[in-house]
């Protein structure tokens, strides 16, 4: 769909963009080396330069610590979410003095230098974690020296809602630790009290510690990366919370357990990301599989919450999913909420994908 180019127009560059006719469009990176050469920052028509960018930092800024306050109860939380805060290319999440940074094209590569001490002020961090994919850095020919180097931290201790964590960086997925889930860990802990606990896909275990925490009569945990698992027992070991991790596939886990006949009162299935693709068809039948597993664990009138992280699955997609794999076992859910991440996640209303996490809260009975 792209025409005619300015000559003068380098990779990374921030570029005006026109319709057809030649009216004004918008404003957006270009890089024509990427298989997605103009990556539409701002509609104005108005004249941009780089001060924008400086703006949006600002504006992330405002809505995290001063509209929402986070600073209050966590140490953690998403500081940048790359086009939901008109920032395309940089993910950064606040943990404790470090910001770990995530980048996923050019322009915003070449421009963290410049954007890291603003970065610093706005979100009151010392230090930077920066990590780049290296298939995006193929995609958007990157190059592998330059550009700000990482400070030298293999791990930092957080408090979230009260919680310890560790978030380590040199074995953590992403940015080190999903702080998406924050509310979401939380709200999970006041529904355990009492209950005994399934944690499946419980990675570095947040819903596994926040239940034991709140009175959980026991907690079980299961993740098959073995990397995580310790780093959940340091967790658990942070906070005196007691958890039984295993590691262990999910799926051949908990068919052994149905094999076995066992049922817990509260059970979440929090998978990593299965569909990478509109036409994904592998995913969803991962998606569909582990819920119609995760379900038969729950005990009669059990509480199950399940979880998607997979962007291009829509929330309506992800509920009849997991509400056809409960029906096939002639079971029903009630379903009391649909909950996402916190408000350090905002969604941009032209671009719907930025919203990617997805829980439904639900009772199980039959």
């Amino acid at each position: 769909m792209v025409g005619e180019v300015s000559p003068d127009a380098k990779p990374g560059d921030f570029v005006q963009v026109y319709g057809r006719e030649g009216t004004p469009f918008g404003w957006g990176f270009w890089n024509p080396k990427s298989r997605m050469p103009l990556r539409v920052v701002s509609h104005s028509t108005g004249d941009l330069d780089e001060s924008f960018f400086t703006g949006a930092i600002r504006r992330a800024a405002a809505l995290r610590r001063d509209i929402h306050q986070l600073d209050a109860d966590t140490e953690s939380y998403r500081a940048i979410h790359g086009d939901a805060d008109f920032l395309p290319g940089l993910v950064a999440d606040k943990f404790a003095d470090v910001l770990s940074v995530e980048l996923t094209n050019l322009a915003a590569w070449q421009r963290l230098p410049e954007w890291l001490p603003l970065l610093h002020e706005c979100f009151d961090t010392k230090r930077v974690i920066v990590s780049v994919d290296e298939k995006l850095a193929r995609i958007e020919n990157i190059p592998h020296h330059g550009g700000v180097e990482s400070d030298s931290i293999r791990s930092v201790k957080i408090r979230e809602h009260g919680i310890r964590y560790e978030v380590n960086f040199e074995a953590g997925h992403k940015t080190g630790f999903f702080c998406d889930q924050r509310d979401n860990r939380k709200r999970f802990g006041k529904l355990a009290t009492g209950k005994s606990v399934l944690d499946l896909c419980s990675y570095t275990g947040g819903f596994s510690v926040s239940a034991a925490l709140a009175g959980a009569t026991d907690v079980t945990a299961v993740d098959l990366d073995e990397k995580a698992v310790a780093m959940a027992k340091r967790n658990a070991n942070l906070n005196d919370a007691r958890v039984k991790f295993t590691h262990a596939d999910a799926f051949t886990w908990v068919r052994t357990m149905i094999e076995n006949g066992r049922k817990w009162d509260l059970v979440i299935a929090d998978p990593p990301k299965f569909i990478f693709s509109k036409d994904d068809d592998l995913g969803v039948a991962k998606y569909a599989d582990l819920n119609k597993l995760a379900v038969q664990l729950v005990a009669p009138g059990g509480l199950f919450v399940t979880c998607s992280c997979s962007g291009q699955l829509s929330a309506d997609a992800f509920e009849n999913i997991v509400t056809k794999s409960a029906h096939r076992l002639d079971k029903r859910l009630q379903i009391f909420d649909r909950t996402g991440p916190g408000p350090d996640h905002p969604t941009l209303s032209n671009y719907p994908e930025s919203r990617y996490l997805k829980l439904l809260w639900a009772r199980v009975i039959g």
